[in-house]
């Protein structure tokens, strides 16, 4: 493993000084020697050509010169066809894709929720029976969300007043917010914005989220402007690989992608259980960043994306209907939740990762993977499946905050440390589940923790309906000082608080 253990700060959540786990003494020799056997054998060939090389004298170069003169036809003929390969190959290889620094919005002080304001706004609300508004306590007190997250105005309002106009403020206020930033910290003119990609999954007005984009930043009239909707928690990625296919295409361009959810309108007023979940869990938030595909630009840049890989189990009905928008018995429409989730979220995490292993896995953990496939498939025996160690090709790990009960499965599925999760739970306790920009507090909460260093890997990943999940893998380009990051990441002026310790059960005081 590279520089990750090189870490500075607070670790798990008991405040103890740690850094990431170290692999076993007997694992780790083992990966040293595998990932360097090419180098031990090829090290004999290279010491004979040396020997070879050494022993030359002026007689045999003059005889090679003469060869090659008495040959010159076919000597040009092969450097001619090695520079024809070589241009083929240049032309056809995949522009590499930059991301030059992102923005998350951070929400003013008259948009925080407490556990106790989330449910005197719905005790008022009075459409609540008082078993449901138990059962949203008990959800809560559970559900590891501190007493900083935020909700919109129309939510917070008494009585509340979602609509339209409600709906645009705040989409307005999280775009417009994080791009603000985000322009000011790179210095882009909006002008140079060759690509928009949105992505929202529950409001998606008329005109579009990206055509607002467009005409508050009066954005060059051949902008490719994409706005994708209904594609959950996950769509975060999808965006990325996106704009990633268009940025092959597009040369000297700069794409911007957001990446957001709205509560305003999508807060559930009904009595069903399965729909009342996500008024516990999400809230507002959103984050725009910037990706290039200048060559120019890879020296600014923080990040170069190395791998993008989307998993759709739509096929299946039991994935497809576990996140499902539909109206109650009662007509209200809501966002239900299946008890199936985990199991289905599982499923597609083992198709994602199977397929995104061969690509980051070093040889090492490959071959530990297929020999476990072998004696259990082709030679019957019973021996457990090898989890491959994923802590081998990452430094930095982040998992959609979609809920303590998803970043525990993966906690445990992948092994990881409480050093590893520490960004998603703490993400999670701090803004709640802000839909596909969690990823990217997440990674706002690595840099300002000052964990990353040049050549580090990030891994970002997470779940949407339909059902999906999507990775992608970055690759840092240099070291992240968080004393420059102010103004774009909304966890510098208060990281040295965390990491906090989230108790399994956080009381909500009733009101006197």
């Amino acid at each position: 493993m590279s520089a990750a253990a090189q870490e500075t700060t607070a670790g798990g959540g008991d405040g103890k000084r740690q850094g990431p786990r170290r692999p076993g003494y007997l694992k780790l020799g083992y990966h040293i020697v595998v990932s360097n056997a090419i180098y031990v054998l090829l090290a004999p060939f290279a010491a004979a050509l040396a020997l070879r090389a050494s022993r030359l004298t002026p007689s045999d170069l003059a005889a090679a010169r003469a060869y090659l003169l008495a040959n010159l036809q076919l000597a040009v003929s092969l450097v001619s066809v090695a520079t024809a390969l070589a241009t083929v190959y240049l032309a056809r290889r995949p522009r590499a894709v930059y991301l030059l620094d992102f923005a998350c919005y951070k929400p003013g002080p008259d948009h925080v929720v407490t556990r106790e304001t989330f449910m005197e706004q719905s005790n008022k609300a009075g459409v609540f029976t008082d078993d449901n508004l138990a059962f949203q306590r008990k959800i809560l007190e559970r559900s590891g969300l501190g007493q900083g997250t935020y909700f919109p105005a129309a939510v917070l309002n008494s009585p509340p007043n979602p609509c339209m106009a409600e709906a645009r403020r705040e989409a307005e206020a999280v775009m417009f917010g994080a791009i603000d930033s985000l322009l000011a910290k790179t210095g882009v003119r909006a002008r140079d914005i060759g690509v928009v990609v949105v992505n929202c999954s529950l409001f998606n007005p008329t005109p579009s989220l990206s055509a607002m984009v467009v005409n508050h930043y009066k954005l060059r009239g051949n902008v490719a402007s994409y706005n994708l909707g209904g594609m959950g928690c996950s769509a975060g990625l999808i965006s990325i690989d996106l704009a990633k296919q268009l940025l092959q295409v597009h040369q000297n361009s700069y794409a911007l992608v957001v990446s957001m959810e709205n509560i305003t309108l999508n807060w559930y007023w009904g009595n069903d259980r399965s729909m009342l979940m996500s008024n516990c869990l999400f809230r507002m938030g959103g984050t725009a960043i910037l990706l290039s595909n200048r060559v120019a630009d890879k020296r600014r840049s923080k990040y170069q994306l190395v791998h993008t890989v989307r998993t759709h189990h739509g096929t299946d009905d039991r994935a497809y209907r576990c996140v499902f928008q539909e109206e109650d018995k009662a007509g209200r429409v809501g966002v239900a939740l299946s008890k199936d989730l985990m199991a289905v979220a599982g499923e597609a995490l083992k198709t994602n990762i199977t397929t995104l292993g061969p690509l980051v896995l070093p040889m090492s953990e490959q071959i530990l993977f297929l020999t476990s496939l072998i004696g259990k498939k082709i030679f019957g025996l019973k021996m457990k499946p090898y989890i491959p160690d994923f802590k081998m090709a990452f430094e930095h790990f982040c998992i959609h905050a979609g809920g303590r009960a998803v970043l525990d499965t993966i906690e445990k599925n992948l092994e990881l440390s409480d050093w590893h999760m520490e960004p998603s739970r703490m993400t999670l306790n701090r803004w709640g589940n802000t839909s596909s920009s969690s990823l990217w507090y997440e990674l706002a909460y690595t840099e300002a923790k000052g964990r990353v260093r040049r050549e580090h890997r990030a891994w970002q990943i997470a779940f949407g309906s339909g059902f999906k999940c999507n990775s992608a893998v970055w690759r840092a380009l240099k070291d992240i000082h968080p004393s420059k990051e102010a103004g774009s990441n909304p966890w510098i002026e208060e990281i040295h608080r965390f990491p906090v310790k989230v108790p399994k059960v956080e009381s909500v005081v009733s009101s006197p």
